[in-house]
């Protein structure tokens, strides 16, 4: 395997330091919220996470579509490098909503529309992965995870569209939401310091994840190769 660009390396760094900030930021630098207290500092992680997690289903179903037409591999790593990244991040969305919800909602969880599309996404994306361990052949496996993920990705739209379409109790921070919405808040200015900090900070991680995780689906593409070949 080729050793580590001198960008990558460079963005490995840079990322360390954006995670440091952007924690700063919100365990620090933003104000304790007047009524939900400390716990509501969950929220910039949460929607930073979030957002890149929602967007990376989104992406992945571009690279599924772009592996249906050109018909190269290097598309299906992607593919699996973005879904792997995403569900991660959005499993960390759905825990850190889980610790905000308990103190505010007096529950770790309720089916609410946001929740309960929440889940159905996350499960979805790890019936992906288990559904494509069942298939052997690249070519094959390749063509079922484009398909997927396209079809998939249909759910990172509802989700997010979930509060602003249903009556729900969970808030929507920016844009008009649900009056029965609990734990909705105006952000000050230092908290959208904190909060558009924490954007930007999840999507510079998420391509530097992204980056890293390629290099690796192409080393694990050459070696199962290697014993394809042997076997044939």
């Amino acid at each position: 395997m080729q050793s580590k660009p001198l960008t990558l390396k460079i963005l490995d760094i840079a990322c360390v330091l954006i995670l440091a900030i952007a924690t700063y930021l919100a365990l620090i630098y933003a104000p304790e919220e007047a009524v939900m207290g400390q716990v509501q500092r969950v929220f910039y992680f949460h929607i930073g996470t979030a957002w890149t997690g929602l967007l990376g289903f989104l992406f992945a179903a571009g690279l599924g579509i772009t592996y249906l037409v050109k018909q190269d591999l290097k598309w299906d790593i992607a593919e699996v490098a973005a879904v792997e990244i995403s569900a991660v991040f959005f499993f960390i969305t759905i825990v850190l909503g889980s610790i905000w919800a308990r103190p505010i909602w007096n529950t770790w969880w309720t089916w609410d529309p946001r929740l309960t599309t929440a889940a159905i996404t996350e499960l979805i994306y790890v019936a992906y992965f288990m559904l494509r361990e069942g298939i052997e052949d690249p070519d094959r496996r390749a063509r079922f995870g484009a398909v997927y993920t396209l079809i998939g990705g249909l759910s990172a739209p509802i989700t997010f569209l979930s509060i602003r379409l249903f009556r729900t109790i969970h808030p929507v921070v920016i844009g008009s939401g649900d009056p029965n919405a609990q734990g909705t808040f105006a952000m000050t200015p230092h908290m959208e310091v904190a909060f558009f900090f924490g954007l930007f900070a999840f999507t510079v991680i998420f391509i530097d994840l992204f980056w890293n995780r390629i290099r690796m689906g192409q080393l694990a593409a050459k070696v199962e190769q290697m014993k394809l070949n042997l076997m044939h």
